[in-house]
């Protein structure tokens, strides 16, 4: 994906930002097509200068409650936001995540505006950075009204990378020591958990490239290696090698991968060859 680069060398704040200039393009054009919505993207999307902006108005929109007013959650968004600039680049290389593997995603701009798993992860992007920045008690402030509003559920002290895929999102849980890398996809109900009442490092750690399907559970600490799959329904167990896909209750090594990228290409069926069903 394209980086924000400085149109002026001179003047740090004009940037050019290929992924925000199609999204307030995208947003035009939906706004001069459904006029009942032209209110509704311009506060969101073209009243703002930078992406950073619009995506803590949104999510403070979002999250905002009688308890804490979505115009004291913009206040902490936006610090955190400008103390931590790798937030809203994370944030724009899963926008083109899910334009790329979503085939419902049909422009940059409908990931902040309407999908609530892309919104779960932002603000569990800015969860975590106040979590490992002392202020614990906001970060599960937060992790509450996520779960609340989103039906996801991700410990802030859990370390998710870039290029992150959760489609339709509805009960996720990622659990506190538990690590995801970059270019993973998940689907709905899945869970990265614990395997009981243990105490410290005990959630699954998640390779890049990795595509895990709907309803899956995988419990402890426990390695799921690079471009693999785990199949739908599956409870893994047991470390999954690089390039593997699991299947099953228990889990079980059945065959390859199916292609270089599994996360990408979000294939989820398994050839005649590697075991002849479904995951």
């Amino acid at each position: 994906m394209s980086q924000p680069v400085e149109r002026n060398a001179a003047d740090a704040l004009t940037v050019y930002d290929p992924v925000w200039d199609r999204m307030r393009t995208e947003a035009q054009e939906m706004a001069q097509s459904e006029s009942a919505l032209a209110s509704f993207l311009h506060v969101t999307v073209l009243n703002h200068r930078h992406f950073n902006s619009s995506l803590a108005y949104h999510l403070a929109q979002k999250l905002g409650n009688v308890e804490v007013r979505a115009m004291q959650l913009r206040e902490i968004f936006d610090d955190v936001l400008k103390s931590a600039p790798e937030i809203g680049e994370a944030a724009r290389v899963d926008i083109v995540a899910y334009y790329e593997r979503d085939p419902a995603c049909h422009s940059y701009v409908q990931p902040l505006l309407f999908f609530k798993g892309y919104h779960a992860l932002q603000a569990y992007r800015i969860a975590h950075w106040l979590w490992t920045n002392g202020r614990r008690a906001m970060a599960l402030y937060l992790q509450n009204r996520i779960s609340d509003l989103f039906a996801v559920d991700i410990h802030p002290a859990a370390k998710i990378g870039r290029g992150v895929f959760i489609d339709h999102a509805t009960g996720i849980v990622i659990g506190e020591t538990a690590v995801v890398g970059d270019d993973v996809s998940m689907l709905h109900a899945v869970t990265l958990g614990g395997t009981g009442k243990e105490s410290g490092d005990r959630h699954p750690k998640v390779h890049r490239g990795v595509l895990i399907s709907v309803g899956a559970k995988v419990l402890g600490n426990i390695q799921i290696g690079e471009y693999s799959r785990i199949g739908a329904g599956s409870v893994v167990l047991h470390d999954v090698p690089p390039h593997c896909t699991a299947v099953g209750v228990p889990a079980k090594i059945v065959g390859c991968a199916g292609c270089d990228k599994p996360s990408h290409e979000m294939d989820h069926i398994i050839d005649e060859g590697e075991g002849g069903a479904g995951i």
